[in-house]
């Protein structure tokens, strides 16, 4: 999503130029490229899908509505498979129209998930829910800590479900440490994503996650935590940015790999 302005060929392309071996892809390019195709030409690149984004938004009331999202959510499942990813990231949704229960929102997550990750596990796949920054909390995703993410992921084995620690998301919750911690300790961090957080806000909020190093979090930090907890695995970057999407993405993906170095490795 960094560079969605790329095709999937100028992005593994791209990938190849930079030494860059991992990739998290997105459901929509993948499905119009094709996913049988999309896998073929990551396999073929040398690349290794991390992740998927996205499944999720399950949160509806009406049961046909709730039925077509868990029906979208295992062809997300399947979809991941056939990448060679073992993590499906999860956006929960927002309320339902005319809604104003948060709790009962995020009580048909826990229903869904139990519909969901058996089905996960039976094809290799780790569920990882993602905790979106409260602004979100009304449209996109009644799950806005990291805390709210594990007291749903604990109903289920590890294996099954898990967290998303993004720092664009996290980074304002002085709780979030802590629970990273408790995260770790159950083996449930199954993706770490990083974006930074710059000000003002665009209108409409959804594409200011800013460039790596352009504003308020410090990376090393928040990967020192991960790591602390016992992550190992990739770390991704993950920015939704109309000035970044306007610019050339060759020269896009160029600059983030330089900023991941300077700001979360040196």
């Amino acid at each position: 999503m960094t560079v969605k302005q790329l095709t999937l060929p100028e992005l593994a392309d791209t990938c190849g130029v930079l030494g860059v071996r991992n990739v998290g892809l997105w459901r929509e390019p993948v499905q119009r490229y094709g996913v049988e195709a999309a896998a073929k030409l990551v396999r073929d690149a040398g690349l290794t899908v991390t992740t998927l984004c996205r499944g999720g938004f399950l949160t509806a009331l009406d049961a046909e509505a709730r039925a077509r999202a868990l029906d979208d959510n295992r062809r997300a499942v399947d979809e991941a498979v056939t990448l060679g990813t073992d993590t499906l990231v999860l956006v929960s949704g927002g309320l339902p129209p005319g809604s104003k229960d948060l709790h009962g929102a995020r009580e048909r997550i826990a229903d869904a998930l139990a519909e969901l990750g058996p089905y996960a596990e039976s094809h290799g796949v780790r569920l990882a829910i993602e905790p979106l920054h409260p602004m979100y909390a009304a449209d996109r995703c009644v799950v806005s800590t990291l805390t709210q993410a594990l007291d749903l992921a604990e109903r289920f084995p590890a294996h099954q479900v898990g967290v998303t620690v993004d720092t664009y998301h996290i980074w304002w919750d002085d709780r979030a440490p802590e629970q990273i911690a408790r995260a770790g300790a159950s083996g449930r961090i199954h993706t770490f994503q990083l974006a930074d957080w710059t000000t003002p806000l665009p209108e409409g909020v959804l594409n200011g996650r800013g460039q790596i190093g352009d504003g308020s979090i410090d990376m090393r930090e928040w990967k020192g935590y991960v790591e602390a907890a016992g992550y190992t695995g990739a770390i991704e970057v993950e920015l939704f940015n109309d000035p970044l999407w306007a610019r050339d993405g060759r020269e896009v993906l160029e600059e983030t790999a330089a900023r991941f170095v300077e700001h979360v490795m040196r």
